[in-house]
């Protein structure tokens, strides 16, 4: 049953977030046909263009139709959807120091697969720092997790 939550909540994390403007703003001749456009219509149109005859990928393959890959990809929806479904059996995984919903919460932030092992062990020997009390929130965990990140060696490449 939890690999079927853990699953459910990560697909939906993932089909919730979009990156906004992959190869930048104005990639695609989706975008180049809709450019001046605005709304839903515009950008499904802009979207679908681009996804269908795959030139967005081809131009940041290349550098052509207006795209690059030389700016980060942004993201303005609400990043802490997906932890707050999950902050208890994270808390209980770093507790332990390894599990499936630590694992995951590593994959969701990007850590690396020769990096996850080195995560656990950095979330495992803080818990007190991650889980102070029993009313702290996904946002206190998910600033604490970027903090001790950011004071790892192996770990600070992956904050922002």
């Amino acid at each position: 049953m939890r690999n079927i939550l853990l699953a459910t909540v990560l697909l939906g994390a993932s089909s919730t977030t979009f990156a906004v403007a992959p190869g930048g703003p104005g990639c695609g001749w989706g975008n180049a046909l809709m450019e001046g456009s605005s709304g839903l219509g515009a950008h499904l149109v802009a979207s679908s263009v681009n996804g269908t005859y795959g030139n967005a990928t081809i131009g940041m393959t290349f550098g052509t139709n207006g795209c690059s890959v030389d700016g980060a990809i942004t993201y303005g929806g609400e990043s802490l959807v997906w932890f707050d479904n999950v902050l208890e059996e994270y808390s209980t995984d770093v507790a332990v120091g390894e599990g499936e919903t630590l694992n995951a919460v590593a994959v969701m932030v990007g850590i690396e697969q020769q990096d996850r092992e080195h995560f656990g062990k950095i979330m495992h020997s803080n818990f007190s720092q991650l889980f102070p009390d029993t009313e702290v929130t996904s946002q206190e965990v998910m600033d604490s997790m970027i903090a001790l990140m950011s004071l790892d060696s192996t770990l600070n490449k992956y904050v922002g």
